[in-house]
């Protein structure tokens, strides 16, 4: 701006002068933003991940070591120690094969008498056998009577997942849990089986993978069902990237995300997720998925959930964890006093959580009124005192504008021990379709994105439940094949293949 065009009044230059600090300090966050967006991690926290990678460089940088360098044997006799002490025992289910590494001659070797054992040492190593193929041959003899001609008696088949088809119910098993618990492609798994003389197109698992969907369908839907009936449930969504063979690329389809999880205060129904794939993200979506529901459902910012409240019959609770996320986007590219603030009291509300994870819904509500009431009845004069000072057009008006407008859903959790602070159980439930997007790439169809979220939902709620997913799928498909009567359908949901109760998450 030329200085002619420069106006004479001093209040009007302040003005001026005001606006254009304020709109640099907003392009110089949005830079910082950018950066640590390009540059910079994006977790919240140290990624553990990133920490077991470089843990991993370290010991395998100090096993070579170990192994180039001549020990003493009292240094060997140390080390086997320390190992022992880290490693533990082997579990006890493994098959024990013994091998005996003996003497070749039992005489002494000073009186050449016949030597006599005084006892033995053990040692024991884990040893792996790579995964072994076969062929089971189904032979069906044909029987006949010399006398009477009435005709051939013979077994009628076994049932089997696919008429005429190659795979065992436990190979179909295998298949799903590699894409979906493994989040291996089948294409990578047809290479796996060519590596062993077994020449499987892709499309041939592609097959297998949709008959056991299909098979699989009414399981899901139960699941669905029986989670609706909970009092408190968790939602999010994830985008699903879905190929489009009309318009010759992919579109953007989502997976919505129904969790309950009660082990935080010890409650007495298992956990359990179900996924739902859907073409778009319109409110509709879980309007129609949670048709039905009454209760507490938690979930993020998202505005299509508002309409769920308007049934009254459902309750919103927000997340604490993506209202810190905004003050924190604020407070790590440079100093922001406010943010940074934000954060520190926000992080008194997850301290009161720790203390009391695993506690009784009573004890958690009366520890959460004494010690986060106050913390929230002060936070909230605090962030409008805040944001009345502030530019409403900057990044930290926005986050302050967040935290308010969700306030009502936000202090739910006081007045209620089973309800957690955050959504992050449900967002754990979404990172394995992210993981399989991310090696998949894309749904074939939107009939394979449904497919992907029937087994993805029986295979996530074994894997909450601690149950083996290779082992119930094989059993599931099993008796779904052989003709498992539908009025005790419940009897195949993951959670009734639990071998003990389960004990809450730290």
């Amino acid at each position: 701006m030329s200085s002619d065009a420069l106006p004479d009044d001093p209040g009007t230059l302040k003005a001026m002068l005001l606006a254009e600090r304020m709109q640099n300090e907003r392009l110089r966050q949005i830079i910082k933003e950018l950066q640590r967006h390009r540059f910079g991690r994006r977790a919240e926290t140290l990624p553990e991940d990133q920490m077991l990678l470089g843990l991993e460089d370290v010991e395998q940088s100090l096993a070579g070591d170990d192994a180039a360098k001549p020990m003493t044997p009292a240094e060997r006799s140390a080390q086997a120690e320390r190992r022992r002490s880290n490693r533990g025992c082997l579990p006890a289910h493994l098959p024990r094969v013994e091998m005996i590494v003996d003497i070749d001659d039992k005489t002494c070797p000073c009186c050449r008498r016949e030597l006599h054992r005084i006892g033995e040492d053990r040692s024991e190593r884990l040893d792996t056998v790579p995964a072994q193929l076969r062929v089971l041959v189904t032979v069906r003899p044909k029987y006949a009577c010399r006398k009477c001609e009435d005709g051939v008696l013979q077994a009628a088949a076994p049932a089997r997942l696919i008429d005429g088809g190659l795979p065992t119910e436990a190979t179909v098993a295998q298949v799903l849990v590699s894409k979906y618990a493994d989040h291996l492609p089948l294409y990578r798994q047809a290479q796996i089986y060519a590596r062993q003389g077994i020449n499987l197109d892709r499309s041939t698992l592609a097959d297998w993978v949709g008959h056991a969907a299909w098979h699989l369908r009414p399981l899901h839907e139960r699941l669905l069902a029986r989670l609706k009936q909970r009092p408190r449930l968790f939602a999010d969504e994830t985008t699903a990237p879905v190929l489009d063979p009309g318009r010759g690329r992919t579109k953007t389809g989502q997976f919505w995300a129904y969790a309950a999880d009660d082990r935080p205060w010890g409650g007495p129904d298992p956990p359990g997720v179900a996924y739902v794939y859907a073409s778009d993200r319109t409110a509709e979506r879980p309007m129609c998925h949670l048709e039905g529901f009454t209760g507490i459902l938690q979930v993020d910012g998202y505005a299509g959930y508002r309409k769920l409240t308007r049934r009254n019959d459902v309750r919103l609770a927000f997340c604490w964890s993506h209202v810190r996320r905004g003050f924190y986007e604020l407070a790590t590219p440079g100093p922001s006093p406010t943010a940074s603030e934000a954060l520190q009291l926000i992080a008194e509300l997850y301290a009161v959580e720790k203390d009391i994870r695993g506690r009784s819904a009573d004890e958690r509500r009366i520890v959460r009124q004494q010690k986060s009431g106050p913390l929230i009845d002060a936070l909230e004069p605090w962030l409008r005192a805040k944001l009345a000072l502030v530019s409403q057009k900057s990044k930290l008006a926005v986050a302050i504008r967040y935290a308010l407008s969700r306030w009502e859903g936000l202090r739910l959790f006081i007045d209620d021990g089973s309800i957690e602070l955050d959504n992050n159980i449900v967002e754990r439930s979404i990172r394995p379709i992210a993981l399989t997007r991310k090696n998949a790439l894309f749904a074939g169809s939107d009939g394979g994105a449904e497919h992907w979220a029937t087994i993805a939902s029986l295979i996530e709620t074994c894997k909450i439940n601690d149950v083996n997913p290779l082992h119930y799928l094989t059993d599931v498909i099993t008796r779904i094949v052989n003709g498992h009567p539908n009025r005790d359908i419940d009897q195949l949901l993951p959670w009734a293949y639990r071998k003990q109760e389960l004990k809450a998450v730290a």
